[in-house]
């Protein structure tokens, strides 16, 4: 069998009815904690409670398009916590074993963490970012963490994407990584396939969130998984990355 037609094969739903029977949530095991331990010095974003009021939905349909192009103004802090609590905030939870959030997961899984590369944010020093959900529970309220500088900081998100130097002139890019193991508890081998389904669902929220905001987005899908582990600081197996949308206000 050709890698085209693994591929091909990988993307067929399998039995859950029978899988699930394997994992490790069937077997009594604890669920996986929520978030990551705080690593970071701690920043809480203002409330973003006037933001994106008068937009209609069907507006925000027509105008979604992949933006390359952005100019020098600074996003703010409130509009950055808007992006990040409208792609992964946590609304309510259930016990230890599942959060409902602004997006969909298979199971209530959410096995994704937000990082976020800093250029030019209103008060934030630039640099390496970390969404804290848990801080915040079932609040319209954002914390976040620095993890430290970014030298370089167009060339080092370059890399990251895979040779796109526009993606450098955004002021923030978002990426997300995935722990893989917070699905498989509940789904086992079948939970990776439904991890790129929730992958989706992230995307789109965050690009329709820009529009509401009067910024421009893209969802780059092409990056180097080593650079962006290796800057984020993830093992590329427990955690890697999976995605990354550049935003900032578009030129055109």
């Amino acid at each position: 069998m050709t890698q085209m037609e693994q591929n091909r094969k990988f993307m067929h739903c399998p039995s859950f009815r029978d899988g699930m029977k394997t994992s490790d949530q069937s077997q009594g095991v604890e669920p996986p904690a929520f978030g990551k331990p705080i690593v970071g010095e701690l920043f809480v974003l203002p409330l973003f409670e006037n933001l994106a009021e008068n937009v209609s939905y069907a507006s925000l349909l027509d105008a979604r398009r992949s933006k390359r192009s952005y100019s020098d103004k600074p996003m703010t802090q409130a509009e950055l916590a808007f992006m990040l609590w409208s792609t992964q905030g946590i609304q309510s939870f259930r016990d230890k074993v599942a959060t409902f959030r602004t997006v969909p997961s298979g199971g209530a899984r959410h096995p994704f963490e937000t990082y976020i590369t800093v250029k030019n944010v209103e008060g934030l020093p630039p640099g390496l970012y970390h969404y804290l959900p848990t801080e915040n529970l079932g609040e319209k309220k954002v914390t976040i963490e620095r993890l430290g500088d970014l030298p370089d900081y167009d060339k080092t998100i370059t890399e990251m994407v895979a040779g796109q130097a526009w993606a450098a002139k955004a002021p923030v890019v978002l990426f997300y990584t995935c722990i893989p193991y917070k699905s498989e508890w509940r789904y086992a081998e079948m939970s990776h396939r439904v991890v790129l389904i929730d992958l989706g669902h992230v995307g789109q929220n965050a690009m329709l969130s820009a529009v509401a905001l009067g910024l421009g987005s893209c969802c780059m899908a092409a990056f180097d998984q080593a650079a962006c582990d290796r800057v984020i600081g993830l093992d590329s197996l427990n955690e890697y990355t999976v995605y990354g949308v550049s935003v900032g206000t578009p030129t055109e």
